[in-house]
This record gives C-alpha cells, structure tokens and sequence, in this order.
C-alpha cells in the first residue's frame, strides 16, 4: 500500500513539475523506481520511506526512549518525570507536550476506547500535574480538529474543554506559556475576537517572548484563512522577525507566512522566483545558518526549506536542508497531506535529480 501511495504521488508531481523541470536542458527528470536512470536517495544514506519517523520533526531521542517505555507499560509515571525534568524556558517542553499529545491521540484513532489510556489515568492519578494538564489540553486540541467538523456542535465542546484545561495548566505552572500556546489553538478554533486572542498573546510573549512555536501557532490564527488577512499575517511575520534577537529562528516567520498563503496554482515556476518569495527564504536561510545546532525549532525551518528550495529548483540548497533532517517528517509541509511521508520523499527523490542533473555528488555533499 505504501508503495500503491508512493507511486501515486510521483504521478501527481510528475504532471505538475513537468512543465518546467523540462524547461532547462539538462533539468532532472522523474523516471520509473529502479530506473537505471533514476536517482537513488539512498546513495546520500537518506532513510527509506517505510522507516522515516512521522512522529517529530527532529530526533529527540530522550523523548522517544520515554515514548516507547510508556506506550508499552501503558505508565505515565515516565512522561510525568521527562516533562518535569524539561525547562519551562525555550521550545522543547512545547515540543515534548506536542509529541506526548499526538502520541495518546493517534494510538486512540488506531484503538478506539483504548489507546492512550495512559494519557486518561496521568491525568486522573495526579490531578495537579501541570505536565498532565498541558499534555491532555493539547491532546483534546489535536482530537478536535482531527475527529469533528470547524464549527461544529461536538468541536466547540472539545475547545471548550480544552480552554478549561489550559486555565488549570496556568494555575499549576506559573511561568510556564505552553498553557498559553495551547490556548492559542483553541482561539482560532473557537474564533476568538482580535481583542480576546491579543490578551492571550501578551501572556504568552510576557514569559518567553522569541518563542517560534508560538509564533508559529499565532501566524495561522491571523492568516487570511482564519481570523486575519494576508497583510496582517505579513505584518506579524515581518514585524517578528525584525525583532528577532541574534540566533533565533524568528527570521524565518516570513516563509511560514507566505507558506500560509500559497496561491492556489502554487506550482508555477514563477511564483516561487518572485522578490516575495525569494525575501523570505533568504531569510530563513540565515535563520538556519545563524541559529544553535540543537535549536529544537530548527527541523521545523528545514522542512518548510525543502518545499520552497526544490520548488525554486536551488538543488544544492535543499540537498543540504535534507541532510539535516532526513529520518523524521513530523513537520510542516509533509504533515498538511495524508501520508507526510510519502509527499516528503518524493520531494527528496526531486532535490536528489536536480542536484545530479547539475553536476552533484554525494562528495559534494556537507558531511
């Protein structure tokens, strides 16, 4: 069936890419697997596609030893100690509360009435756990905007729930703005007024005001999609990343913005040379150069790279966005399609032609 998915989506972008890989003479072509003529990811010690780990965009492996111990025992006790033990400071408690919430949701979808019982009896056992209060609160976001219908009777009551949760997460973890990042979901699926969602806002940037997986989460809240426009999503990307202190990931909220607003023809050539698009990624470019190797919002800037690089046809640069994150696809764009990785390698099977097409090799390649 993967296989079934995987040349499915080859097809797909075959007849999409077509038009233009074909422009350039010498511009890489998309053959048939196995193909003497095909290019083979696997040359570059990329992961096959049955292996890559949807779960996070980027290895935590602490993380997924704790993940693995508590899916299996079905004790929280685990979870409880990692979330505990992570700083309230920076991304990756943010990250971890995702991951813990995503984990108990998908084993739920898989098992209906009985994965992520760990998650229920975490929270039941130790009603003044912060981490249990955060951890749940995300899980009933991610169940509500993947079982029920925007709008809904039934989704309004998860988000309802969830908003409760957050307050309780606040009151057990002072200081601490994952509360308030969830909330910021919560806003957006229940449409919260400008005013209401900027007194939220100010919490969250009060206790950690670079925070990009906040950033993040309010850039869609103000896209023209939801509750804003694209100018004003444009303002709050720019206007974030202007401010940015040296080192943060912050530069490239502009991508994320015009990520947010791809037109609806969005495979033209053009567009993805035009001075807009071309700002952003050499924003985010610098973002990647400048930030900390163990920046856990790096991946999440790499990922995004890829779709624009490949789209740009800059071989070279998304082959080095590549090797910094193969293995793991639990990130934008890959995870707004059915199956993140299929659709992510066959944007890698797409840098790798271009990139041997003009003259690279796996020694060209940053180690």
């Amino acid at each position: 069936m993967e296989m079934l998915w995987f040349l499915f989506a080859i097809g797909l972008l075959v007849l999409a890419f077509s038009p233009y890989l074909r422009r350039r003479r010498g511009g890489p072509r998309l053959v048939a697997p196995g193909s003497p003529d095909a290019a083979d990811p696997a040359a570059y010690g990329f992961v096959r596609q049955e292996e890559l780990d949807i779960r996070l965009p980027g290895p935590d492996e602490e993380l997924l030893d704790v993940l693995d111990v508590v899916q299996a025992t079905q004790d929280w006790r685990p979870a409880s100690r990692l979330l505990a033990a992570t700083p309230k400071e920076g991304e990756l408690r943010w990250q971890r509360v995702q991951a813990f919430a995503g984990a108990a949701s998908l084993e739920l979808r898989e098992r209906p009435g009985v994965g992520g019982t760990w998650l229920r009896t975490w929270r039941s056992e130790a009603p003044k756990d912060a981490g249990a209060a955060a951890v749940y609160a995300e899980f009933l976001v991610q169940q509500a905007w993947r079982t029920s219908t925007v709008g809904a009777d039934d989704f309004r009551i998860i988000l309802e729930e969830a908003r409760t949760l957050c307050g309780e997460a606040a009151l057990l973890a002072p200081g601490d703005p994952v509360p308030y990042i969830v909330e910021l979901s919560v806003a957006r699926g229940l449409g919260y007024p400008h005013e209401r969602f900027d007194q939220v806002w100010a919490k969250v940037i009060d206790r950690a005001p670079a925070h990009m997986g906040a950033h993040l989460a309010a850039l869609r809240y103000w896209s023209e999609a939801w509750h804003g426009s694209r100018e004003e999503a444009d303002h709050f990307a720019t206007a974030a990343a202007a401010r940015a202190p040296q080192g943060s990931l912050l530069a490239a909220l502009p991508l994320f913005a015009v990520y947010e607003h791809l037109p609806e023809v969005n495979l033209v050539q053009g567009f993805y040379r035009s001075a807009v698009v071309r700002k952003a990624l050499e924003g985010a470019l610098f973002a990647v150069h400048a930030a900390r190797h163990d920046d856990p919002m790096l991946s999440h800037v790499r990922h995004l790279l890829v779709l624009f690089l490949v789209r740009s046809e800059r071989w070279s640069e998304a082959m080095n966005q590549l090797v910094g994150v193969d293995g793991h696809v639990g990130a934008l764009p890959w995870t707004h399609t059915a199956d993140p990785a299929a659709e992510y390698t066959v944007y890698r099977a797409l840098a790798v032609a271009g990139f041997e097409a003009n003259g690279g090799t796996t020694a060209s390649l940053p180690g």
